[in-house]
């Protein structure tokens, strides 16, 4: 009986540890898409409107025309793309209203593009025919416009850079923000998307190989692959905790990759279609706006194993 009495407790504790890491699943009505981490809570874009959530529910909205793009937080502000309005909108957190409205342009009426910040700025992918912005976030104004290749949405800051990737021209670009000018220009393969930068290097979706390139941050040469499906459509990427974080559209939500052994580590949840992804040191966020969720995915390290 004792013997009996273990085992049941045994089983029990596994369950009830099982259960503290599973995924925690927020039902938010609309088009939850892309986020952005405010500490223990996350911005996301929602049709005609910006929310700020947290795993005990939503905190605030903010009435948008049509908010596109990642998005990035500085300085206590959110910076939002917004893709009828053509223009940046700043938001204060605190408050949760708009403060500005910056008529930079949006290079992607679609909505598939970034706002990054750095080097004391805000970044934008302003003009399809080849065009990012610079904003200065204490003037809201636009400081300077940068030449770069047709078709560039999609932008990260990191090693000092601003990297800017061009789907149309298959090619991603350096930008060195003391001279606001482009420095060094590498091919990728089809239909590069999304980029995150850390953990080594930047890491670009290419998405019409189903692969994953890395960027060597010093050369900007590509320096390996790594081969995750047939195809990479849409989805999101970041770098945190030693690995690569790859939110993907089929067979799981999201993919670990292990940025030393260029491998996939881990293929964790199922397939929710498209989505967000943002790293955290205590868990992970992702979007599934075709099943209207958030979910919070606790402890990267025992998800990445």
């Amino acid at each position: 009986m004792k013997r009996l009495r273990r085992l049941i407790m045994t089983v029990a504790a596994g369950c009830a540890a099982s259960m503290a890491h599973a995924e925690q699943v927020i039902e938010v009505p609309g088009f939850a898409d892309f986020l952005a981490v405010d500490g223990d809570s996350v911005w996301a874009t929602n049709a005609g409107r910006v929310e700020r959530w947290s795993r005990q529910g939503r905190l605030a909205a903010v009435a948008m025309s049509k908010p596109c793009g990642a998005m990035a937080l500085s300085d206590g502000a959110l910076w939002v793309a917004d893709c009828q309005e053509n223009a940046l909108i700043k938001i204060d957190t605190k408050t949760a209203r708009k403060t500005a409205t910056i008529p930079t342009g949006i290079a992607n009426p679609k909505g598939e593009l970034n706002v990054v910040a750095g080097a004391g700025s805000i970044w934008v992918a302003s003009d399809q025919k080849g065009v990012v912005s610079r904003v200065d976030p204490a003037k809201n104004a636009v400081t300077a416009t940068i030449p770069v290749n047709p078709g560039t949405h999609y932008l990260a800051f990191g090693f000092g850079s601003v990297w800017a990737v061009s789907s149309e021209s298959r090619s991603i670009q350096r930008i060195d923000p003391a001279t606001d000018s482009v420095v060094k220009t590498t091919a990728l393969g089809k239909e590069p998307g999304f980029l995150a930068a850390g953990e080594g290097g930047v890491w670009v979706q290419e998405q019409g190989d189903g692969t994953v390139v890395r960027i060597d941050p010093e050369t900007g040469d590509a320096a390996g692959r790594v081969k995750v499906g047939a195809v990479l459509k849409w989805g999101d990427i970041d770098t945190g905790g030693g690995l690569v974080w790859l939110r993907t559209t089929e067979d799981q939500t999201f993919v670990v990759i292990d940025p030393k052994s260029m491998a996939v580590r881990a293929r964790v949840g199922k397939a929710e279609g498209s989505g967000a992804l943002r790293f955290t040191d205590s868990g992970i966020w992702t979007s599934a706006h075709d099943v209207h969720t958030l979910t919070w995915w606790p402890d990267p390290a025992k998800l990445a194993k």
